[in-house]
């Protein structure tokens, strides 16, 4: 069925001060706005976030980070700074930076892009491969020239000399460009360079000191949205949001005289991995 205002042309007339010109029509725009959002790679299971219908249940912190991810979304494309929002898992911190994206999309007709850190280090490695017909830098140019780009997970990523490198490369291209980036990490932004479970011990110095000029820091706490019952709402999130507690975390001592950036973490299953930079190129 074809539009009634454009008859599908993409343009329709309007009167203003009796005059007569041309505007293009709200299909064209809705059309253009769906395009943009499957070109935008976010994944099904957040392909519903929005900021209605995030829920705050009276936590501050989120409320916190609702409005300032409203802000971002209504000051781009001139915003002062993007967005790095650190906290435990589950707190919604995909869910908010998924909906920043997308109201961008929609409402300023900006191209986007959301990846998760690890599949965007998983897919640049593929381009080794020759089989893999895409080189690097086809991946690499839409994640450094997209208008607003969404890094989910980072610090997530196993540690090695090419992931730092490439990590940067990202980071230092949209800072000097002064692109608008929504970063998420699970680790605590602490100043510690031996706390394995830091950020600044899993991005390296270079990159934390841009980001914090890049992005505005805001710190989420709250209950676990995944371990919400099916049929639980607000009332629920707040009993769980009581329940929880941060889980301890080990600082666990360096090795007398080791390198400075081999460090053992305690992974998340409770073994223990070293951390080491060296290495092959995606290694």
């Amino acid at each position: 069925m074809s539009c009634p205002l454009c008859d599908d042309t993409g343009w329709r007339t309007v009167e203003a001060d009796s005059r007569r010109r041309v505007v293009r029509c709200d299909c064209w725009r809705e059309g253009l706005a769906s395009r943009l959002l499957a070109d935008a790679r976010i994944p099904r299971r957040y392909q519903h976030c929005t900021l209605d219908n995030f829920v705050t249940y009276g936590n501050e912190s989120l409320e916190r980070g609702v409005a300032h991810a409203r802000r971002l979304a209504d000051e781009f494309p001139a915003p002062d700074r993007g967005l790095f929002l650190l906290g435990p898992p589950g707190v919604g911190k995909t869910h908010l930076a998924v909906a920043v994206l997308k109201a961008v999309v929609r409402t300023k007709g900006a191209r986007g892009l959301y990846y998760d850190t690890r599949e965007l280090l998983r897919v640049i490695r593929q381009t080794y491969d020759p089989v893999v017909k895409a080189s690097e830098s086809e991946v690499l140019r839409p994640v450094m020239e997209a208008d607003l780009l969404v890094l989910d997970d980072l610090g997530a990523e196993k540690t090695s000399e090419w992931v730092e490198e490439t990590l940067n490369l990202i980071v230092n291209t949209r800072y000097s460009e002064r692109r608008t980036t929504v970063f998420t990490s699970n680790y605590d932004d602490k100043p510690d360079p031996t706390d394995p479970d830091a950020l600044l011990c899993r991005i390296g110095f270079r990159m934390r000191s841009r980001l914090h000029e890049m992005c505005e820091f805001l710190d989420l706490d709250g209950a676990d949205y995944r371990e919400l019952p099916p049929n639980g709402g607000p009332e629920d999130l707040q009993v769980l949001w009581k329940l929880r507690k941060r889980p301890v975390r080990r600082a666990l001592p360096s090795k007398a005289g080791a390198p400075a950036k081999a460090q053992l973490r305690d992974t998340r299953d409770g073994r223990l991995d070293l951390k080491w930079p060296g290495g092959r190129a995606g290694t």
